[in-house]
Order: C-alpha cells, then structure tokens, then sequence
C-alpha cells in the first residue's frame, strides 16, 4: 500500500522487514524506521549524510541563524550532515572555509569545511578548533553530540548533560557578541542551572524539536541566540 508523507514531498512504497535468524527484534525495528523513514529517502535523494541534516535546515529556516560569511563550529560532527547544511548557508569554500567540525568518529571531507577528527573533551581540543577557525572567534556554536546510551537511565542522563555543558562552557568562552548556540539535549536532561546560565549570558533562549526530530524521540534542542559577550568583551 502507498503511504503519504507529510511535509516531506516523498510518496513512497512502506517497506516491511521481517525478523531474520540472528537479527534481535531491536535491530529489525530500528532497519523497518529506516527503511520507511521520508527523511532518510530524501537526504540520499538530496545528497546528505544523513537526516539529521533537516533537523538543522528546519531550525535555521525559522530563526535565521546561518547566514553568509558567518564562521561556525560544529560539535559532534560525523557523519556530516550539519557541516553540509552549514557550508552551503554561509557560502563557506575551499580556500577560505568557514565550519570548522569536531567528532572522534572518522568522517568524509566535506566541500568548504575542515574536519578535525579528535575527542572533543580533549583538554587541547577547544584550542584546536580556535585554530582551525585561524584565530577567529565563531558567530555560531552547534552541537549535535549526544552520548552513546548504556540502558542505564540515570548514567545516560548525565553523560548527555555533560556534554551540554562542555558545549556551552565553549561556546560562553569563544562565541562573538551577538553570536548564537544550538545544542542537543533530552527531555529531564537540561538542567535548570544550565538554562539559567545560559539565559544570564543570552539575550533569548527557547526549546525547539523540529519537525526532523522523530516524534518518540525524547531529543529536543536548546537555542540561544544575542550572546551578551564573554568576561573579557566585558571588561
């Protein structure tokens, strides 16, 4: 039977995929959403790394947050999408690129970024990525990182806190005034000291889950924009 997808433009055949001998029920679930997921047919059509591109494409064609020349880091970057999404948004190129990606997961070269392949908790990570931007500071800060889970809810919530708040440390230490953070958290993942800190050093910050974002899925994005400047824009 045909499924019609909304807000996609894709009409295409569901596709069922039958539990095979040595496959977990887990697995064959997690190959069936794929398979009939809209957005991961059209970021091969469209040729993205992966959906998560349109999660990005989504937020920026509400709030405006790529524009061109702006510089930006992106946090967790393979397998890419983001990069790409970031690159063509603000006119990046090869001989002076603008993105600067960072994940400890190998990744394609992307066309007007630069990849650094390391752990971003590194100590020397931050300083690399500065670098990479040649001494510039970035207008835009983003972050698609997310730990991977262990089952244990407890763990798995504050080794994804943890990450949001390396991310923001970062971004309060390097982002120009005026300059904007996107991050990934979970629902009861996003402390309120964090919120708050955030909302001291940022003129507006709000949730947002675009339409990207699977609806069972309990990711959502934070989104901070007017950075007021670091300690030392302010002395």
């Amino acid at each position: 039977m045909t499924r019609r997808s909304k807000g996609t433009g894709d009409r295409g055949l569901k596709v069922r995929v039958k539990t095979a001998a040595g496959r977990r029920e887990s697995s064959t679930r997690w190959l069936h959403r794929q398979l009939n997921d809209p957005y991961v047919r059209r970021a091969k059509a469209d040729g993205y790394r992966s959906r998560a591109a349109y999660k990005l494409l989504e937020i920026d064609e509400k709030h405006n947050i790529l524009k061109p020349g702006y510089r930006v880091v992106d946090l967790g970057a393979a397998p890419g999408g983001w990069c790409q999404v970031a690159a063509a948004k603000v006119q990046s190129s090869v001989d002076a690129p603008k993105v600067v990606g960072i994940d400890y997961l190998e990744m394609d070269h992307v066309r007007g970024a630069i990849f650094l392949q390391k752990d971003f908790l590194d100590d020397d990570a931050p300083d690399a990525l500065m670098e990479a931007l040649g001494g510039h500071r970035p207008d835009v800060v983003l972050s698609d990182m997310a730990a991977p889970t262990t089952g244990h809810r407890q763990t798995d919530h504050l080794r994804t806190t943890h990450l949001f708040e390396v991310a923001i440390d970062f971004a309060q230490r390097n982002l120009v005034p005026g300059g904007t953070f996107l991050a990934k958290v979970f629902r009861g993942g996003t402390e309120s000291a964090l919120l708050n800190d955030l909302k001291r050093d940022f003129k507006s910050v709000a949730h947002v889950k675009p339409p990207a974002s699977r609806k069972e899925s309990p990711e959502l994005y934070v989104i901070a924009k007017g950075f007021r400047g670091s300690d030392q824009d302010r002395e």
